[in-house]
Formats: structure tokens, sequence, C-alpha cells
């Protein structure tokens, strides 16, 4: 080894069953070039021995052997943990064993093909982890002469280098499909940052409600501060059984950061781990572990919060030395500082999102009910109530019902917005469900906006303001706002059906089925994607292809709707009406919008006014497709068409 090179130093911990293995392996890391401290006795005892803990705190990194025996051993977990707090932790694994619960973030070098060769690819790369961890850019001893040994700048970029070939092949797949639909994604920028969904360790699958929430509250509280880009929830999800390692996750996801961690549950007491992971190394930024009272619950989310954005404050600086977005408030907006009216809170909101049945929809209601019972100021439970009441009546709400649940739902938001007026989210509610509830494109224009202004990094606030834009003609502000949708909810495939609704609605037919067909990839069994391929399909003269689409649809409505339209183009006039035939019994005045466009498709002007004017009375949401709805088309020249459109207040 060269003078001018420091050896790097690393703590070697593993079990004693795994002691022969071990050797060998500190063997080789020595003959690399590191400096180690083991020791075979290490796995006696039942607490840190003064000299091994001095080792942890002294070291530049820990070397984490996992093995089906370590994993088991309470010393090693011990050891793995103080690694990971001081953000130097450097697993291994010799026989392929998955680390345990709490590491699984972190890629691991497999070993279990090593052959025992110094220069094996899988020793330079713990030698490059280590080197990193050390915050070491000195070059290996040129002393060595195979091709593994040439000299070598560490880079934290290629410390991990097990699955770095296929971490590259996956990014760059998805980078080509988003070049292709929406212009091109930038690299992932250092503001960026995930929240994946937190591991309840409590033991009780129950409890999963608790720690899902607190960690979509720490990426709604993170997504408030403008300096950050947050990634969204449903996409940060896709990775909650963490198959993938960090680098893998935040490669799919397109972020410089991944903040994960673990819950546990005891009675009143709580323990919440919170790991910042660098996305392109794997390895730990900052670490730290709260055990609070659940009545800290809030101080401790806050504090995480806090913590993290002040960690990447130092990335987003602008780089023209001026002052950065140090103003805006990083504490979420509508909260409580009741640990009853919280609980509640977040169990509704585990049942709002399985969207499973009607059952779950009013259980949903009645917890975020209890929350506002607990706590009548609770912005976020009235925005959450609002959105329940909008669902419900959506889904199973009977046309007489409908303005009363629209009504309280309004009532909900505008409470919402009254204790906290920069909740995003109220707004954006407030606007959906005036324009599909009330059919009031004017009232509900300005909660719109004022949600675009206020939730630049809420991809679902953006998704909603998109569709209402494209609905209202204004295409440019909807393709704006559906980009930032696509770039914080990228593996979400709600937001690709939208995006192919609002190239729709813009008439961008070809456009509008990469992204439909992009959600059916992602979800096989999804509503209304087959449909909204049919219709651009049958806009696009390919009627063949679209009586398939239509065909695939699982949603009644849509598939007889499609099917109605298309066999009526092909002379089959008995199969389009018995289509028509089965959408009208089957749902009734529920469909009033779908009757009218396949009336306006056969040509019966007179009766699609009728059915439109009837959707009109009683409140119909469908109506909000009719401005440049092309199935209406051959009623644009129409007066009551003009006059119906004016009065839901379309320009």
């Amino acid at each position: 080894m060269r003078a001018d090179v420091v050896r790097p130093t690393a703590f070697l911990s593993y079990a004693r069953a795994d002691q022969v293995q071990a050797e060998k392996l500190a063997r080789a890391l020595e003959d690399a070039g590191l400096s180690l401290w083991w020791d075979a006795q290490i796995e006696g005892g039942a607490a840190f021995a003064k000299s091994i803990e001095a080792a942890l705190e002294n070291c530049d990194a820990v070397i984490v052997v996992w093995t089906r025996t370590s994993v088991g051993s309470d010393w090693v977990l011990d050891e793995a943990a103080k690694g990971r707090d001081l953000r130097k932790l450097v697993p291994v694994s010799l026989d392929g064993t998955e680390p345990p619960l709490g590491f699984r973030q972190y890629q691991s070098v497999d070993l279990s093909r090593w052959q025992g060769n110094t220069s094996a690819a899988e020793i330079i790369g713990i030698v490059r982890g280590v080197r990193a961890a050390a915050g070491q850019t000195a070059r290996q001893s040129p002393t060595k002469t195979t091709a593994q040994h040439r000299s070598f700048v560490v880079s934290r970029r290629g410390v991990l280098i097990a699955t770095a070939g296929a971490t590259l092949a996956g990014a760059a797949g998805l980078l080509a499909w988003r070049q292709g639909l929406i212009g091109g994604r930038s690299p992932a920028s250092g503001n960026s940052v995930a929240v994946l969904p937190f591991t309840n360790l409590s033991g009780d699958q129950s409890q999963d409600y608790f720690s899902d929430g607190l960690s979509e509250e720490l990426r709604a509280t993170l997504a408030r501060n403008l300096k950050l880009r947050v990634m969204a929830q449903a996409s940060s999800a896709t990775f909650r059984d963490r198959k993938d390692d960090a680098a893998t996750i935040a490669a799919k996801l397109g972020v410089a950061f991944l903040l994960d961690g673990s819950v546990r549950r005891s009675g009143d007491i709580v323990r919440v781990n919170a790991d910042l992971i660098d996305g392109q190394t794997g390895f730990s930024r900052w670490s730290q572990t709260f055990d609070r009272a659940m009545q800290d619950i809030f101080a401790v989310q806050s504090e995480i919060a806090g913590t993290v954005a002040r960690a990447l404050d130092a990335e987003v600086t602008p780089k023209d030395g001026s002052a950065a977005d140090n103003d805006r408030p990083v504490a979420a907006s509508g909260g409580t500082s009741s640990v009853a009216a919280y609980d509640a809170y977040l169990r509704g909101r585990a049942l709002y999102d399985l969207s499973a049945d009607e059952a779950s929809e009013r259980a949903a209601l009645a917890q975020f009910d209890a929350a506002i019972e607990g706590d009548p100021d609770y912005a976020a439970a009235h925005a959450a109530r609002a959105r329940s009441l909008t669902a419900i009546a959506n889904q199973y709400g009977e046309v007489g019902q409908l303005a009363g649940l629209y009504d309280a739902a309004i009532s909900s938001a505008q409470r919402a917005i009254a204790i906290a007026p920069d909740l995003a989210d109220a707004h954006s509610t407030l606007g959906f469900t005036l324009f599909q509830g009330r059919l009031n494109a004017r009232a509900a224009r300005e909660p719109f906006e004022r949600s675009r202004q206020l939730g630049a990094g809420e991809a679902t606030v953006m998704a909603r303001y998109a569709q209402f834009a494209a609905r209202t003609g204004h295409k440019r502000d909807a393709a704006e706002a559906m980009q930032r949708a696509l770039l914080l909810d990228p593996l979400n495939p709600l937001i690709h059906r939208a995006a192919g609704s609002i190239e729709y609605a813009a008439r961008n037919y070809a456009e509008s089925i990469p992204p439909a067909r992009q959600a059916l990839a992602m979800n096989p069994r999804m509503s209304r994607a087959n449909a909204a391929i049919g219709d651009a399909l049958l806009m696009l003269g390919r009627s063949e292809e679209a009586r398939v689409a239509y065909a695939a649809e699982p949603s009644a409505d849509v598939r007889l709707t499609g099917a109605a339209i298309v066999e009526h183009k092909f002379g089959n006039k008995a199969a389009a009406q018995a289509a028509m035939s089965e959408l009208v019994a089957g749902q009734g005045d529920r469909v009033l919008y779908q009757q009218a466009q396949i009336l306006a498709q056969w040509g019966e002007r007179d009766a699609a006014i009728a059915r439109l004017e009837e959707a009109l009375r009683i409140g119909d949401s469908g109506l909000i497709y009719a401005r440049n709805d092309p199935l209406l088309d051959p009623l644009r020249d129409d007066p009551r068409l003009a006059r119906l459109l004016g009065s839901i207040g379309f320009d």
C-alpha cells in the first residue's frame, strides 16, 4: 500500500456460526486494502462491550455479514442498527439471505458465488462501499497488476455494482417511454425524494393503517415545501414490499433520495425510525430513531420532515446564489393536536384508499366524522369528508340523493378552506364537487385555480386541475398540469389514464392511446381505459379495432355505449339496439348522458337533446364532458345544445 493512501477502517459484524467464512472474507478485504476490526468472540454477551462500542464509533464503515444465521442474531442486529444510524452501513450476503426488516432498503453485495478471490468484483464492490462511506477518493494501490485492480477513483454513483446493469437498463426503458409520451424527462434532481410506505413492526397487521398514514402525512408535509419535488403516494406505494434495492427503486421513481422507515406502536408508546437514503449509492444520509408517547407523534412528524428538508437544502439552493424559498412553512396545514382525531382520520383514509365497495366508503366517512367530532377544527378531516361524500355520490348515489350528498360535500370542503386557507386539496375537492356535482364550471374555476397555485407538489391536485382545464377548453393549462402530475406520480395507472383523457379532450386521438395502454399495462383490470382506447380508435376511423377495445371493457356503462355506437356504424342495428336496451334496463337515468351520446351518433337529434336536458335537470355528472365530446358533434349546430352548455358555465 502506498504511504500516501490511507487505509480505511471497517468493523466486520458476523455471527459466530459463520466464523470460517467470515475469516476468509476478512483476509480478502485486508489484502484488498482495508484495515479491519473483527473478533471471533463478538457473539457473546448481552450488551455492547466497551471495546466493541468504541470500534463501531471510530470505524469508517460497518460491514454486516447477513446469513441465515446472522439475521436472527441480536448482536448482529444491534451492530447493523448502529452502522445504519451512523450512516456507514455496508451490507453483504454470504449465502444470498435477504436482510431482515429494517435493512432491506440497502443493497447487499451478493457473495453467494464468491470463490475467495481477492480480485473478485464482489470484493472490489465492498472496498468501494467502505471508501465511499469514509468519504475517500483515494486511488487503490498501483502495486496490483490485474485488470480488476487498476487504479480507480471511487464514485458514489458506482459503489453498488452488484445490480448496476439491471438498474441502468430499467431506468433507460422508463426514460425512453417518457420521452416518447411527454417530450422527455430530466434526470433525478437533487431536490427529488420519495417517501416509501413505512414498515409496521408492531406484529399486528391491524396497525398497518397507522404506519401507512404516518408515511403519507410526511409525504404531504414535504410536498408543501416548494423547494422539493416529492413523489406521489401511489407511485411510492408500488415498492411497499421492498423487493428492489434502494438504487433500483430510486431509478424507477426518478428521484435522488428515498425516505424510508418503520413504526412500532405499543399502547401509548410509538417508535419511529426514519432513514434518508441516497438513491445513487443506497447509503444513508441521515437516520434517527424516535421513542415517544403517542401525544408527541405530531412533533415527531414535523421533526422528521424538517430534518429531511434541511438535509436536502444544499441540493436545492439556486445556482445563482439567490435566496431559496425558505419562508414557506414545512409543517402540514390543516392538522390536529388530538391523537384520537388523528387516529380516526388515518383509519378513515385507509378505508377510503381501499375503494372496495359502498360499505367501505361509508365506513371511511364514519371515521372522518369521528375525527371531526374529536376536533371540529381538523381541516384535513373536513376535506377528506368532502371527498368521501363525493365518491359515494359518484359511485353509489341514487338520482334523488345526489343533490344532498353534493351539498354536504361542498359544505365540508368550504369548512376545510375556512379553517386552513392554504390546504390545496380542499380547494381542489371544492372545485371538483362544484363542477361534477353542481355542474357549475364558472363557480368551480376559482377553487381550481387556487388549488393549482397551492398544490404544485400534489399529483392528484394537478391531475384534477388538468381534467377541469381540458373540459373547459384550456388545452395548454391542462397539458402543463398533467405533465406535472406524471412527473410526480409516474407509476400510478390512474394518472396515465387521465393523461390519455386530456389528449382525447384536445382531439389528439392517436396521442391519447399510448397513455391509456400504459395504464392497462400497469393494471390490466383497470376500468374505462379500454373504452377510452375504443373511443379514440372510433374517431380515427378504425372501427373494427374499436369494437375489440369496447368488448374488453369491464365497466358496463361505457362498454355498452361503445357497442351501441360501433355496431350501428357496421349496420348491425339489431345488435346496436340490444346494447342500448341493456344499458337502459341496467342503469336507467344514471346513464342519460351515455344515452344521448348513442342517439347523437345514430342521428336522432331530438331524442339526444331531450336526454341531455333531462340529464341537466337531475344533475348527471356526465355533462362535464359535453363541451368537447366528439360523440356529440352531430348536435353542435343545434341552439338547444348551445343553451345547455351555457347553463353549465362553459365558455
